[in-house]
């Protein structure tokens, strides 16, 4: 049995990757190819946005309009302010800084999203009571150790309303409940939020608003702002819930029983996450690498551009080390093992 604190491992692994770079003498964080595509991705959602608020597009095209930008809007979040938020996009800290507040230009909360996604969800991957992505109660049941339900039983086919409406009740509910309750989790330590953090929370909530409510209802009237506002955070919303979901909630992962991490903490990342899609470059254009889970759980701030090549070290390990490596060829067959777990997990025995 390896012993958890030994990290053998994460040091042998961790040696491959170090010479990697080192022979290929680039930066582990963002390129040019990032910027650009960052670039693009920031044009194109301004440009979206425009078309509805300003221009008052006929139904079917401003609906098309705004899918569109509902799933570009989850691609700034890949892309940008994921990498910002895991300091991997740049070398330069104000540039990380830059692109992690572009949570908070999506409604959210780059402060909040670093203590619940950093610390929590990467440190304690799938562990029930702690790892908050996995807390769903009492909507949805996704661990062995949490109570079942009689509504569980149908939660394969729900879940589509729940991870639609799940950007928009970040926005408007879970931010203000760690807000005003103090804490990012209800296991966690209070928080100590500084006069800077406080001025950031109400002020990039109040621009979102203005944005994407206010302005559009002058605009447009109200009815047609807000089903284009629906549209927009229910596609940004089931887009990013699929992603993160197809990473770690499927029938391959491990879901520990007790409440820490019993394995080599790398282990365990490898254990409880899953990759899928990763020969498709239009998937990986468009998610931020973020099909490449595993590889993001082991060296969070590498820049996902290297993932490609660094997958290949990390499975050369896994084989060494007898460590299984979780992979479904494609998008589509991950969703249809998330579906399938879902519904194992909502099951009457």
């Amino acid at each position: 049995m390896i012993d958890k604190n030994a990290n053998i491992f994460f040091n042998v692994l961790k040696e491959k990757v170090d010479q990697y770079f080192s022979n290929k003498q680039i930066e582990r964080t963002g390129n040019t190819k990032l910027y650009i595509k960052s670039g693009v991705q920031i044009f194109s959602a301004a440009a979206l946005y425009i078309l509805l608020v300003f221009t008052n597009p006929g139904i079917w095209l401003a609906t098309l309009l705004a899918i569109l930008l509902g799933m570009n809007l989850a691609m700034i979040g890949f892309n940008i302010m994921h990498e910002g938020g895991h300091q991997s996009f740049s070398k330069y800290g104000w540039l990380n800084s830059f692109a992690g507040y572009f949570l908070n230009v999506l409604g959210g909360n780059i402060y909040f999203w670093k203590v619940k996604h950093n610390v929590n969800h990467h440190t304690y991957t799938n562990i029930e009571g702690i790892d908050s992505d996995i807390d769903v109660r009492p909507f949805m049941r996704l661990h062995p150790n949490q109570p079942r339900q009689a509504m569980h039983r149908y939660q394969h086919i729900y879940w589509v309303v729940l991870y639609g409406i799940s950007y928009a009740a970040w926005v408007f509910y879970e931010d203000f409940l760690k807000y005003f309750r103090g804490k990012v989790a209800v296991h966690m330590k209070p928080m100590s939020l500084s006069l800077k953090e406080h001025i950031v929370f109400w002020v990039t909530k109040l621009v979102y608003i203005i944005m994407f409510l206010v302005l559009p209802i002058i605009m447009l009237g109200w009815l047609k702002a807000l089903v284009g506002f629906i549209i927009v955070t229910f596609v940004c919303g089931l887009f990013i819930s699929i992603v993160f979901q197809l990473a770690h909630v499927v029938e391959s992962t491990d879901f520990p029983q007790e409440k820490k991490i019993e394995k080599e903490w790398a282990i365990h990342q490898v254990s409880t996450t899953s990759n899928f899609g990763t020969a498709n470059k239009l998937l990986f254009w468009m998610l931020g690498g973020l099909n490449f889970q595993i590889e993001h759980h082991l060296f969070p701030k590498v820049s996902h551009i290297h993932y490609p090549q660094i997958s290949r070290l990390v499975k050369e390990t896994c084989l060494e080390f007898n460590v299984a490596y979780h992979e479904y060829a494609s998008m589509a067959e991950a969703f249809i093992s998330h579906l399938l777990y879902l519904r194992k997990m909502g099951a009457h025995t």
